[in-house]
């Protein structure tokens, strides 16, 4: 009996010690995608517990005639899939501000608008043996302001992650 009990606390130990993957302290590298008109983001990811993190991410935009941020926040909870794959969903919101300067738009007037959103996140993510991150993952965001940057309250992101792990 006594060598049965060890035997299934140790099977249990390395099944856990499989399974549970460690979420790097750091992550900082960029998450490529529509962003809803904001293109690329800059992202940073900080570890908060064994299965927990905060990802923030800055999206900018600068041309002739509009500039713009967006700032996002994140809590998200990792799941372990298997070998070095994750899965991950998140919750969390934002702020940010856009403005048009382009003669031939709002009859030659400036319009600026800044808004707050909520966003929800759910993605999958691949930890290499070097400290290399990628991921894939699909952020709706729903925004409130006078006007959202696209006329459009809801936002369906999906974005590839590179991130540096340190």
């Amino acid at each position: 009996m006594k060598k049965l009990l060890i035997t299934g606390v140790i099977v249990l130990i390395a099944s856990v010690s499989m399974n549970a993957q460690e979420i790097s302290k750091n992550a900082l590298g960029l998450r490529l995608g529509d962003n809803d008109g904001f293109g690329g983001e800059i992202s940073y990811q900080a570890r908060l517990s064994t299965d927990n993190r905060l990802e923030l991410d800055l999206g900018w935009r600068n041309g002739n005639n509009y500039d713009g941020f967006k700032l996002a926040g994140l809590y998200q909870w990792v799941m372990p899939i298997e070998n070095r794959f994750n899965w991950y969903l998140g919750l969390g919101g934002g702020l940010g501000s856009y403005g048009y300067h382009d003669n031939n738009i709002n009859n030659g007037n400036d319009y600026t608008d800044t808004f707050v959103f909520a966003a929800g996140d759910i993605g999958i993510e691949y930890n290499f043996d070097i400290p290399l991150l990628i991921s894939l993952d699909f952020r709706p965001e729903i925004a409130f302001g006078d006007e959202r940057y696209n006329n459009d309250d809801l936002g369906l992101d999906i974005a590839l992650g590179l991130r540096y792990q340190f």
